[in-house]
Formats: C-alpha cells, sequence, structure tokens
C-alpha cells in the first residue's frame, strides 16, 4: 500500500470520525428531548480497483420503527382524550355527591329529595304547624338550588370544553404548519443529497404534539415529505397550496372554527343558526365528526355528547318532578314563568323541558304562603295525603326517557317508570359511573402509553450509555487515525531527506 493511499484512509478517517462524534454529541444532548429519535452516522468504505482507498460519510438517518411509532402516537390521543375528560368529571362529581355503598348516599338528589319527602310526612301530622309548613318549603328550594348546581356545572364544564377546542384548533394549525415548514426544508436537502436528520427530528417533536390533540397516523414518503392522517382517515393538509399563509406556520390555517358562549339551549349540528354550536371546518367541510381522540376528540364529545346527555338527564328529572307534584294538585315546582312546560323533549324552556333544570323553581305562591300546602287555614291534608302515597311511588308518570335535546337523539340510559327518589339515584349514580369508567380507563392509557413508549425508547430513542461508549471508540479511532497521519508525515519527511541527500 503506497504512502498516499495510507495517508488518504486516515485523513478520511479523521473527518468521518469527526463527524460521527458529532452525531453522538447530537444525540446525548437531546435525549430528554419529548420525541427525538437517534440520529445514525452513515458510512462507507471507498475503494478504486478493488482496493480500499478510505471512508466517506453517507450522511445521517433516524433510527425507525413505524408501526411502533405509530401505536405510541394513538396512545398519546388516547390518553390525551381521556385526560380531559376526567378534568371535566371530576368537576361533576364533586358537586354531585356521592352514591358509593361503603359510605353511604351523601348530598345527593336523592337525599335532597328524601329530605323533603320526610318533611312533607312530618308536616301530615302537624298540618297547622307554620315551622313544618317552612321546612318543607325549605327543603323544596333546597332541592332546586342541587338541581340548579348541577345544571349550572354541565354548562360551566360545555363551556370549557367550547373554549379549549378553539385553541386546540389553533394548536393543531400550529403543528400542521410547522410539519408542512419542516418537510419543505427535507425535501429540498434530501433532493441536494444533504442530511435531514436534524429537521426530520424537530418535526417528529412536532407530530408528538399533535398527537395529544388528535388522533393521528403519519407516513413520510420518499421525496421526504410527511402525509397526515387523522384516525378516522381523513388527510390533514400542511403545506399551504394556495397561498393563504404564504407558506408561514400559522395558527388560523388549515381549520377554521370559531368561539361561542355555549348554552344548554345549542348543540352541534343544532337545528338552525340560533341554536348551531361552530363547526370544525377544512376548507368548506365540516370536519368535526372526523377529529377524533386527543384533547380536541375528548372536548368534543364532553361538549356534544357526554354533558348534553347528563343535562338531558336533570332536564327529565325535572320534568317528572314538576309533573309528579302537579299531578296531585300541588304545583310546586314550575318554570321560570310559574307554569309547566309541555312534554316536549326538544323544545328549549320555559316552553319545553330542553334547559328546564336551570328553569327549574319553587312556585311563589308557595314560598310566599308555604301554608298553601295545606290549603291555608283550613288545614285540608288530602292533597298533601296524595303526594305522599302518589307523588313519591312508581306508578307516577314516566320520566320522559328518549327523543331529547336540541337535536332529538339523547336519551337518559335508563327507565323513566321508576319512583322519583329512584330515579335521582339513578341519575347520579348513572352519572357517577361515566366519571368512573373514564378515570379507570385513563389508569389503563398511561400505563399502555408508558409501555409503549418505552419499548419506542428502546428501539430509536438514545441510549445516552451507548452514545458515550460510542463516543470513547471514535476518540480512540480518532488518535488511531491521527498517528497514522503522524507517521505518513514522518515517513514522507525522512523519503523528502533521503532524496535531498
Amino acid at each position: 500500500m503506497s504512502l498516499n493511499t495510507s495517508l488518504n484512509i486516515a485523513t478520511t478517517g479523521l473527518r468521518v470520525t469527526e463527524y460521527a462524534i458529532g452525531v453522538a454529541s447530537q444525540n446525548i444532548a437531546n435525549a430528554g428531548t419529548n420525541g427525538y429519535i437517534a440520529e445514525i452516522a452513515n458510512v462507507r468504505s471507498l475503494n478504486t480497483n478493488g482496493q480500499g482507498t478510505g471512508v466517506q460519510a453517507t450522511g445521517t438517518t433516524l433510527a425507525s420503527n413505524d408501526a411502533l411509532n405509530n401505536a405510541v402516537l394513538t396512545q398519546n390521543a388516547q390518553t390525551a382524550l381521556l385526560t380531559a375528560q376526567k378534568g371535566a368529571l371530576s368537576a361533576l362529581t364533586s358537586v354531585q355527591g356521592s352514591t358509593d355503598a361503603s359510605s353511604g348516599s351523601s348530598g345527593t338528589l336523592s337525599d335532597q329529595l328524601g329530605n323533603l319527602q320526610s318533611s312533607l310526612i312530618s308536616l301530615l301530622s302537624t298540618p297547622t304547624s307554620s315551622a313544618g309548613q317552612n321546612t318543607a318549603v325549605t327543603d323544596a328550594t333546597e332541592l332546586v338550588s342541587t338541581v340548579h348546581t348541577l345544571a349550572d356545572t354541565y354548562q360551566t364544564q360545555r363551556q370549557t370544553a367550547q373554549d379549549t377546542i378553539v385553541s386546540s384548533v389553533g394548536s393543531i394549525n400550529t403543528d400542521l404548519t410547522t410539519i408542512g415548514s419542516l418537510s419543505t426544508q427535507i425535501m429540498r436537502l434530501k433532493a441536494q443529497g444533504q442530511s435531514t436528520a436534524e429537521l426530520e427530528n424537530q418535526r417528529n417533536t412536532a407530530v408528538t404534539d399533535l398527537s395529544t390533540q388528535i388522533s393521528i397516523k403519519t407516513t413520510a414518503t420518499a421525496n421526504g415529505d410527511m402525509v397526515v392522517k387523522t384516525g378516522s382517515g381523513l388527510v390533514l393538509p400542511t403545506h399551504d397550496v394556495d397561498g393563504s399563509t404564504n407558506g408561514a406556520i400559522s395558527s388560523s390555517w388549515p381549520l377554521d372554527t370559531s368561539s361561542a358562549t355555549v348554552t344548554s339551549a345549542m348543540a352541534y349540528p343544532g337545528t338552525d343558526s340560533s341554536n348551531a354550536i361552530p363547526k370544525i371546518m377544512l376548507g368548506d367541510r365540516d370536519v368535526t365528526s372526523l377529529l377524533q381522540g386527543g384533547t380536541l376528540g375528548g372536548n368534543v364529545a364532553l361538549r356534544d355528547t357526554i354533558l348534553p346527555t347528563m343535562q338531558a338527564q336533570l332536564d327529565s328529572f325535572s320534568y317528572s318532578l314538576a309533573t309528579r307534584f302537579d299531578a296531585q294538585g300541588m304545583t310546586l315546582f314550575t318554570n321560570s314563568v310559574g307554569a309547566l312546560p309541555s312534554a316536549d323533549g326538544t323544545a328549549n324552556a320555559p316552553s319545553g323541558i330542553v334547559g328546564f333544570s336551570q328553569n327549574l323553581q319553587v312556585s311563589a305562591a308557595y314560598t310566599s304562603d308555604p301554608s298553601k300546602l295545606v290549603n291555608g287555614s283550613s288545614a285540608d291534608t288530602s292533597v298533601l295525603q296524595a303526594v305522599i302515597s302518589k307523588t313519591f311511588a312508581s306508578s307516577a308518570t314516566s320520566a320522559p326517557s328518549a327523543q331529547l335535546g336540541i337535536n332529538g337523539d339523547l336519551s337518559t340510559g335508563y327507565d323513566g317508570t321508576e319512583d322519583i327518589l329512584s330515579l335521582a339515584t339513578t341519575l347520579t349514580a348513572s352519572q357517577a359511573a361515566v366519571a368512573d369508567n373514564v378515570s379507570s380507563n385513563l389508569t389503563t392509557a398511561q400505563a399502555t402509553q408508558t409501555s409503549l413508549a418505552t419499548s419506542l425508547s428502546s428501539a430509536v430513542g438514545v441510549s445516552v450509555d451507548d452514545e458515550m461508549s460510542k463516543v470513547v471508540a471514535l476518540q480512540n479511532a480518532y488518535t488511531a487515525n491521527a498517528k497514522v497521519v503522524a507517521a505518513v508525515q514522518s515517513m514522507f519527511q525522512s523519503l523528502m531527506s533521503a532524496i535531498g541527500a
């Protein structure tokens, strides 16, 4: 082997070693960066006529495991969805009381209703007691207050969900256009034969963030671009082809929605513009139902399904409460205009029962004169007896259970023929079960997410120990190559001296 060949092998070895040390250092520096994938220094041998003449760096690539990566992205979305829902439902369970059999019922609708039943029974034995009359009206008022607290909590959490949806759409747009911007740079560098690993890692960070907002799957194309699809198969654009953002990172493209003040009288998609919650649009297409999973999907479900169903359950209970008392001649509970609404499950209060739980009140006739409970000074207990024996019985009028809500697509999920106390208990237990199910599923999802993330990290992440071992080996290789260069230079000098002599 000639001295020139030896020198070339050693000098190319020095360059490649410097390059590999740089890649290893980059990996170590970003070991704690979420979504960062280990970069791989690729090297190939050079030869001329079958004889080795050195080495050459061929560009940096990323470690990859597409199936595992997409599994992690899917699990990120599921965990974020359940996290969003748990937060909202925890706020509800904190005000609805407990039906835990081990601790006994506490602070629930059925407790408040039971208090009213007890005070009415007591009044039956002492109908002329002003204190007894006042206690019964007070218990009725506290029952209504509990109903209002629950109804207000539903709407507070729906509003929070709506606000979060608007924020999430902006975050999704930022992630998508960031992915598009980086993809443009990656495609340009690939076409020039240059390394794109660092840009790809930046893009992966944006993808990881996007996966917490909605369920996605990604595919990298041969030219370096990336296709992003939702879990339902909708392709989300990352490049602004019509120039509306001029290729810049944007929080307002490609998805669009708007803020709104959400009330019980509003729904998605609604029946007309007066009661419709804003859609999420992709161009001129409504894609609200196609954006599933993640923080966005979790809040869409809260706003449009979970909380409206709970509202419908409470509206049905409130209507049943008012009509069952009224059926026995005691119109103790009315709407805001002092009447009973119709049984229309899709009409807004005060006309129908949508939002009736917010509209419910103790009749002014009884709050101003509690003696009306026993027909005034006559102390007639016939109506009171009928209320006690029939209003609280299972044979009373059934509570509406289907074709509820603005769109008429909601149901309580249980039989409305129960007695009013059982109906209250079933409502609380049903809603508590939803919250418990979300909490349990979140625990499972988090464990799965951790397991998948650990597997992915093992497959494509950075092992600091391995990278440090590489650095040590590369430093030794660098030293060896440097010694070869020094030896060859010494031999050249000796040769030149011999020729000069």
